[in-house]
């Protein structure tokens, strides 16, 4: 269940998943890695700002141990 109005300036995870471009369980992934901060609601329902949504898209995510690097793709 979704709220059923928000605060301008607010964004739901699946609000802030669109809003980014990446699915929901990145959001969840970006609070988790320290990379987005939660703007308040419950454990279950966060929100966040649009700011920070923002921000986090922008940012340089860091990389974890073992993970595959990106290779170029070839000419």
């Amino acid at each position: 269940m979704e709220y059923a109005s928000l605060p301008p300036g607010l964004l739901t995870t699946s609000l802030a998943a669109r809003a980014a471009g990446v699915e929901p369980a990145t959001i969840r992934d970006w609070v988790r890695r320290g990379i987005l901060q939660r703007a308040g609601g419950s454990p279950r329902r966060p929100v966040y700002t649009v700011q920070a949504v923002t921000a986090a898209k922008l940012a340089a995510k860091p990389t974890r141990a073992g993970q595959r690097a990106t290779r170029p793709a070839p000419a």
